[in-house]
């Protein structure tokens, strides 16, 4: 009789983790990154067809690095979730942070009991309303439905270090669109 497969569940979600971060690291970079007016949504995509970046609802954007057809899933449901919630409620009940945590709460579930982990890392943006001084909110979802807060610039996918790394020594805060 063969002995049955055991592995420990760290050792499942460690092989998961690596899984999915070496899918997102496949693709190529996006920055999101904030500027006086608004966010900027930088991708390097060179198909016409697919996108990485996109409006979720007003005042809502979605950029996403790792396997398109995973990333299209979420930003469809997002959409659809934005939606809803605006025409069930009030358009301003659908916020960035409302559909971040959407989005982390169903990919901490994918991660945890699914096979196969979710090879995608997120970015929901938010800019503040026509006339109010509400900063710009910037939300980065992984691939294990952790979610963060991050306030200049988030960089996704591909390799990153050095664009983070630059980022860093050439972001400031206020600059017209140009600028940024």
């Amino acid at each position: 009789m063969t002995m049955p497969y055991y592995a420990s569940a760290e050792q499942i979600m460690r092989d998961r983790s690596e899984l999915a971060r070496k899918g997102i690291a496949r693709g190529r970079s996006v920055v999101v990154l904030t500027y006086r007016d608004g966010v900027l949504f930088v991708a390097e995509n060179p198909s016409r067809a697919l996108h990485k970046v996109s409006e979720l609802y007003d005042r809502l954007g979605f950029a996403a690095v790792g396997k398109y057809n995973e990333f299209e899933n979420l930003r469809r449901a997002g959409i659809v979730h934005a939606d809803m919630r605006g025409y069930s409620y009030d358009r301003r009940d659908v916020t960035g942070r409302s559909l971040a945590n959407a989005y982390a709460q169903t990919l901490g579930t994918i991660f945890t009991e699914q096979p196969k982990p979710y090879e995608v890392e997120i970015c929901v943006a938010e800019i503040g309303r026509f006339g109010s001084s509400t900063p710009a909110q910037l939300y980065r979802i992984t691939y294990d439905g952790s979610i963060a807060d991050e306030q200049e610039f988030v960089v996704m996918g591909g390799t990153t270090e050095p664009i983070v790394t630059a980022m860093r020594e050439s972001y400031q805060r206020d600059l017209d669109l140009e600028s940024a």
